[in-house]
């Protein structure tokens, strides 16, 4: 247990030593059109993702439903035919 106390406290100081000496504080000011900005490209990368992923679920989904109809009716194919008036 007193091992496992120290580990936790190096930890604690390495950690909080890295922070204090390595960050830089920004003095900056961040404009609400440029958050909405952020939040507009977010949200496309989003909806784009999400249409890429339902295109590729449908492909998926509609490859196995042919190879099914396929292997359960392979002589129920539509046929064609030209009616000459």
């Amino acid at each position: 247990m007193k091992r496992i106390i120290t580990q936790l406290f190096k930890f604690t100081y390495f950690a909080s030593c890295f922070w204090y000496f390595f960050t830089i504080p920004a003095q900056a000011y961040i404009d609400p059109s440029a958050v909405t900005y952020i939040i507009q490209a977010v949200a496309g990368v989003l909806i784009a993702l999400g249409a890429a992923f339902t295109i590729f679920r449908h492909k998926i989904f509609a490859f196995f439903k042919k190879n099914k109809k396929n292997g359960e009716a392979e002589g129920a194919a539509i046929e064609f035919k030209d009616v000459d008036d």
